[in-house]
């Protein structure tokens, strides 16, 4: 099943998309939801991130070149690191790069839906908490991390994390890949195989340090060729099974302070 957020003469709904047409519904998708009966076809809507976050968690540095490449020994403590909500933005949306720096970096990734209340949850039962995934763009600007390695400001500027184009319930995320296509030409593909901490073992082990919520989105990290992109470039973070989310850079017309 594929979720979608959208909006149709100035109201915002959500659906499923199914066969190009939308079929709206009403409720809890975490819950109980239902079919209004209403139904819109793509070229009648605006897609929206398709989901309003609790949390947006990152993990740093997750992927490797080739199989070989995996280290026998993964870290004890994973790098993880928050990124604001409001940086979350849906399809066709600007990406905005902060005042006084030209690039930003673009990296495309699965990003992963808490779909129930999670705690000590161990690696064998993850998926049964996972409600969905999607496309995320963790878009950074580097120029912004401390010289300490906090993360943050480089991560959490407003439109930094562009999410969609829908959520799909039904993937098995172990082995799709990951594209990223810039101005038209492929910058990414790699298969999440390549993943240095897997997708059950980081959301485990983040059940162990908090308790995820429903809502709550996992950006499980970016394969190589991820780059620097400036004003009027076009990324398109795609994986095939969920769909293609697609922004354009924009320059800042606001300051934010370089400290």
């Amino acid at each position: 099943m594929k979720i979608a957020r959208f909006t149709v003469h100035d109201k915002v709904s959500t659906g499923v998309l199914d066969d190009h047409k939308v079929k709206e519904i009403t409720g809890d998708i975490f819950g109980d939801w239902e079919y209004t009966g209403a139904s819109f076809s793509e070229n009648e809507i605006k897609l929206l991130a398709p989901i309003e976050p609790n949390q947006v968690i990152g993990i740093g540095a997750n992927y490797v070149a080739k199989v070989e490449d995996i280290p026998n020994e993964l870290p004890e403590i994973p790098v993880f690191f928050f990124k604001s909500t409001s940086s979350v933005i849906g399809p066709e949306d600007k990406i905005v790069i902060p005042d006084r720096i030209d690039q930003v970096k673009f990296e495309s990734e699965l990003a992963v839906v808490i779909g129930k209340e999670a705690k000590n949850v161990p690696e064998s039962e993850v998926l049964d908490y996972v409600f969905g995934y999607t496309v995320g763009n963790d878009v950074t600007a580097p120029q912004f991390f401390h010289e300490d390695g906090h993360w943050t400001i480089g991560k959490s500027f407003d439109t930094f994390t562009p999410l969609g184009p829908v959520v799909v319930t039904d993937l098995d995320p172990s082995s799709v890949y990951v594209q990223a296509n810039l101005n038209g030409n492929e910058k990414q593909n790699s298969s999440t195989e390549l993943m240095i901490i897997p997708i059950r073992k980081m959301i485990s082990y983040l059940t162990t340090v908090m308790t995820l919520k429903p809502g709550d989105v996992i950006l499980t990290g970016s394969p190589v060729g991820a780059e620097l992109v400036g004003e009027g470039d076009v990324i398109e973070c795609e994986i095939k099974q969920i769909g293609t989310l697609r922004n354009t850079f924009a320059a800042s017309r606001k300051t934010a302070n370089n400290y």
